[in-house]
């Protein structure tokens, strides 16, 4: 075995990698950081404030400070270099107007996507929304989030990438309990983000999750067989 893998439970051999996630001080983002650096993977965190990268560092990440709202793809594809997959979960926030779910929610991620095609990066997981919809009528700013994400997500399945939207329900900060319902359709629930955050480490290690938009809600199902299941039942 190479210095690069390790064996997993069950057996399973995981090759270890180089990820690079947008958003990297996010409450979904640190958790996952956490996760893949005990998981024994390379973990770099791109964050807009300077300010946070001592979070990250704790999470056992590389803060990168890099905006993504005002460099080019050039600037991303630099610090894309090398990786083996990338996470966009960054997100304009709750407390943002309509502008920002536009840039952010919508055009980071896909500057991130052409980022990663310019990189040659090819596994994109991304961290979109249950209800997600480009038609999405409403003029509350809640509705441009959802339409903001859906438009990100059809760009994003036109891309010749390997990758994987997960569309959380509700997120809550509740502790995770490592049982989910994780589907092409769960309807509508919530889900810790700690189990999301979970869900996310076992996507980017099942690469035959490439090509799926699942949901994620709380459900019955340990994740590692949830992600299996999924893969299996394409």
């Amino acid at each position: 075995m190479s210095a690069r893998e390790r064996e997993r439970l069950g057996g399973r051999t995981v090759v270890s990698m180089r990820i690079v996630i947008a958003g990297g001080h996010g409450q979904i983002a640190l958790r996952l950081e956490r996760l893949l650096a005990a998981r024994g993977h390379e973990v770099a965190g791109v964050i807009r404030k300077p300010e946070q990268a001592d979070d990250l560092r704790a999470a056992g990440a590389e803060p990168v400070v890099l905006d993504l709202e005002s460099t080019s793809v050039d600037g991303v594809a630099a610090v894309l270099a090398g990786a083996d997959a990338l996470v966009f979960a960054a997100g304009a926030g709750g407390s943002s107007g309509a502008e920002r779910k536009d840039t952010v929610d919508r055009g980071a991620a896909v500057l991130f996507a052409d980022a990663a095609e310019r990189a040659g990066v090819r596994r994109y997981v991304v961290v979109s929304s249950m209800g997600a919809d480009p038609n999405r009528e409403g003029d509350e700013v809640f509705d441009v989030y959802l339409r903001a994400k859906g438009a990100a997500d059809v760009d994003i399945r036109s891309r010749a990438l390997d990758w994987t939207i997960l569309r959380p329900g509700s997120l809550t900060n509740d502790a995770g309990t490592g049982l989910v319902n994780l589907a092409e359709s769960t309807g509508h629930g919530p889900v810790p983000r700690d189990d999301v955050a979970a869900v996310l480490a076992e996507l980017l290690e099942t690469p035959s999750t490439a090509g799926l938009t699942l949901e994620l809600i709380s459900g019955t199902v340990p994740v590692a067989d949830a992600v299996r299941n999924a893969a299996t039942d394409r």
